[in-house]
C-alpha cells in the first residue's frame, strides 16, 4: 500500500506542476521581465507590453463650416493644412510621437518613420 500511496503522491505532484500550481524544477529559469518603478513596486513589463494602443497616421486637418461640408460630393477635393512634401504625424493614443512619409509596402500603404520626438516633446503634445 505504501508504494501505491507514493505513486499517487508523485502523480498528484506531476499534475500540480503541469497545472502551474507548483514550479517545475526541471524547467529552465525565465528571464526576469519586471521593471523597477520607484522603490516600492514592481511592474510586470511582459504584461505592460501586451497593452493595446491605437496608432494613427494623420495626413492633415481642415476646419470647415457645416454648409460647406454638406455641399461636398463624390469627386470633391478638400484641401488640407499639410503641404505635399511635409511629413505626416504619427500618433499613439492621440499623442504625437513621430513623423514619417508614406511608402508602398507590396500592395499596401506603409509609413517610414523619419523623426521620433524626444520624451520632452512627446510630453508637451499630451
Amino acid at each position: 500500500m505504501t508504494d501505491e500511496n507514493n505513486s499517487n503522491e508523485q502523480e498528484d505532484q506531476n499534475q500540480k506542476s503541469s497545472a502551474g500550481l507548483e514550479p517545475d524544477m526541471n524547467e529552465a529559469p525565465r528571464e526576469d521581465k519586471s521593471l523597477k518603478v520607484g522603490a516600492r513596486s514592481d511592474v510586470n513589463l511582459e504584461a505592460l507590453l501586451k497593452v493595446p494602443v491605437a496608432l494613427t497616421i494623420e495626413v492633415g486637418r481642415k476646419k470647415m463650416r457645416l454648409d460647406d461640408l454638406l455641399e461636398t460630393q463624390e469627386g470633391s477635393v478638400i484641401e488640407l493644412d499639410k503641404l505635399l512634401k511635409e511629413p505626416l504625424d504619427i500618433l499613439v493614443n492621440g499623442a504625437l510621437i513621430a513623423h514619417g512619409v508614406i511608402v508602398l509596402a507590396q500592395d499596401r500603404f506603409g509609413i517610414q518613420i523619419t523623426d521620433i520626438l524626444s520624451p520632452e516633446e512627446r510630453a508637451r503634445s499630451l
